[in-house]
């Protein structure tokens, strides 16, 4: 699976703690990205796709975070452990016509992890104090919060994510406790103020995540 948009989001905008778990880990993406913005923590990144697995675990091997990430293949349904800090960017199409690509359904539609089920297994693994940080689209935004109420969950944070101003939002980051609190955090990103221009906002967020442009190199020559 390719490195997408909504891993990069979500990669530098969740809130990290200690213990850190990354539910559908897919590549490894996000679990690097916490490792490298919260260098005391120990992170765990489960995934049910053997070969997303394999390619995760090749991944940290050759990163600088390979002694604090532990990468498995597990089910988080019947996942073990405490976490003070959760992560996904979960499937998220239901009821939606399927690709012949099995391993693309897993990664996209609910099948296999529903919102009901994620909510339930993020409480029965997250510490009390702890923070659960996703990012869905714009148009499961409501079932997302009805879940998370169900569950018992409370929002605390909340972004809107336009691709530039002039288009609606086309995601949510979100982050729910399971305490209320007194204020939700909220606000707006844009990705692009012009067609392949990083917006200001984007940027900070995301910098840390970039290799520098290379510098020109130009070679001076004379005429003999």
């Amino acid at each position: 699976m390719k490195v997408g948009t909504d891993g990069t989001l979500l990669g530098a905008w969740a809130q990290g703690g200690r213990d850190i778990l990354d539910i559908g880990t897919g590549t490894g993406l996000i679990a690097l990205m916490m490792a490298q913005r919260f260098g005391e923590s120990r992170i765990s990144g489960i995934d049910i796709d053997p070969m997303a697995v394999e390619q995760a675990k090749d991944n940290v091997a050759r990163s600088p975070f390979a002694d604090r990430i532990m990468i498995a293949e597990a089910d988080a349904n019947t996942f073990q452990g405490t976490f003070d800090c959760i992560v996904s960017n979960p499937p998220f199409f239901e009821r939606a016509l399927e690709c012949p690509d099995i391993r693309r359904n897993m990664a996209r539609h609910t099948n296999t992890l529903t919102y009901a089920s994620l909510f339930a297994t993020v409480k029965r693994l997250m510490a009390s104090h702890g923070v659960f940080s996703l990012i869905v689209p714009f148009d499961y935004l409501q079932r997302c919060l009805e879940e998370a109420t169900l569950t018992g969950f409370f929002l605390s944070r909340q972004w809107a994510v336009k691709t530039n101003s002039r288009k609606p939002p086309r995601r949510y980051l979100m982050a729910f406790t399971l305490h209320s609190v007194e204020r939700v955090d909220t606000g707006t990103g844009i990705i692009e103020d012009a067609p392949g221009h990083r917006s200001d906002w984007y940027s900070r967020l995301t910098d840390d995540f970039y290799l520098p442009a290379p510098v020109p190199s130009y070679r001076l020559t004379s005429k003999s």
